[in-house]
């Protein structure tokens, strides 16, 4: 009986990539929630929608596919819905996140759209990505300014923890703001609300403007930032998963999860890398065990997310912002570096990361959306160019080469 059980690296790897996915992050999609417009039930709601969504999809995924399929909940997305204007109705909201997981539905269905997909520059849409984060981690020493100590204190915390326990960094910074709250008494009454899992459906009210400004760069950043990497992860640990299905399953798990209040469910990346490998389980063959175990630690974190949700809302102001932008350094980092790579396509990305952090609203239409727009009509205009300019031709009466000033 024991010998069929999984070994117990197995075990550890799902469990610490699960606590790492939820502790780093939860506070960032708490913060979208209540952006969006979100009640403290339906905030609570929306964070057991997307534990219990990854914990189905995951198990199913990695049992159908015999791989360690390992999703999470969309931090850039998070990031990008966590920017947005204030106002949006939640109705409305839920309409933006059924929207994001049509869109991936879509990519997975129809072969073609999936090979559109694969073209779009990673430099664009890791541009958009850096300009969504950026305000977060500038926010975080803005703070600087009146909360000294706190800043001081947690950028401490994170700088030691990326040297010599990279992998638990954020947990640590977690536990750090929250011992500093609780040490300063800084702690509200937590709200009233549901403690173990609880799922609140809201109808969704479909708005045209915010599908273009909100769901559709939702969609995009979740799959060029989370799906794409993801499937570059289990390429990497020697699988030659399917684009197709894969996408396809995320996209439904967040259309079934969406009316609770999830805003997107993908593949995972960094999270991934911890199940994939020869650490987590020596055999290959019998590693998507490890999925599975995942998906029920994420179980039991649905079960008990209100309550951690109600103790995050009861958290001051400035210790959520500090913990936001701490959390988010890592994905700007990796964001900036695909964004400057070198290529024709780094003004266009420049383009779009300017566009993106300026916070620009026009029509209606969020600075994601611009920055998209921005960054395309760059590469679109560089290639009708390239194509109208003259060819490069030899001078007169000689073979010699053509120098550029």
């Amino acid at each position: 009986m024991l010998r069929s059980l999984p070994p117990i690296p197995a075990w550890s790897s799902a469990l610490i990539a699960a606590l790492v996915g939820f502790g780093g992050t939860v506070v960032l999609v708490v913060q979208a929630m209540r952006v969006l417009g979100a009640s403290t039930e339906q905030t609570a709601s929306a964070v057991t929608a997307l534990c219990l969504a990854i914990a189905t999809a995951g198990a199913v995924l990695s049992f159908r596919s015999r791989m360690p399929i390992v999703l999470a909940w969309s931090t850039p997305g998070a990031a990008l819905l966590a920017a947005s204007t204030p106002g949006l109705s939640w109705p409305v909201a839920v309409g933006v996140f059924l929207s994001a997981a049509l869109m991936m539905i879509a990519v997975g269905a129809v072969p073609a759209l999936g090979r559109w997909a694969e073209r779009i520059p990673a430099t664009i849409a890791s541009a958009m990505l850096a300009g969504v984060l950026l305000p977060f981690c500038l926010q975080l020493f803005r703070l600087g300014a009146t909360h000294p100590l706190l800043v001081a204190a947690l950028v401490a915390v994170f700088v030691a923890a990326r040297r010599r326990v990279p992998l638990h960094a954020l947990l640590l910074v977690l536990a750090a703001g929250m011992l500093i709250a609780v040490l300063r008494g800084d702690v509200a009454s937590l709200p009233p609300g549901a403690t173990l899992g609880t799922l609140l459906a809201t109808a969704p009210a479909f708005d045209g403007q915010a599908v273009l400004s909100l769901g559709l760069p939702l969609f995009l950043v979740t799959l060029a930032s989370q799906n794409l990497p993801g499937l570059v992860v289990l390429r990497a640990a020697g699988y030659a998963p399917k684009p197709g299905p894969l996408l396809m399953g995320t996209g439904l798990a967040t259309l079934l999860a969406a009316p609770f209040g999830a805003h997107g469910v993908n593949l995972a990346a960094i999270t991934a890398a911890i199940c994939t490998g020869r650490d987590a389980h020596p055999d290959s063959a019998a590693r998507w065990t490890v999925g599975v175990l995942y998906a029920g630690f994420y179980l039991l974190l649905a079960v008990f997310s209100p309550v951690l949700v109600r103790f995050f809302l009861a958290l001051p102001h400035e210790i959520v912002a500090v913990l936001t932008g701490l959390a988010l350094i890592p994905a700007l980092t990796g964001a900036i570096e695909a964004m400057v790579a070198p290529g024709e396509d780094r003004d266009p990305a420049i383009l779009t990361f300017l566009a993106t952090s300026s916070g620009l609203s026009l029509f209606g239409l969020g600075a994601a959306f611009w920055g998209l727009v921005a960054g395309f009509a760059a590469l679109a205009a560089g290639a009708l160019l390239k194509r109208r300019s003259p060819a490069t031709a030899a001078p007169v009466g000689g073979s010699g080469t053509r120098t550029t000033p």
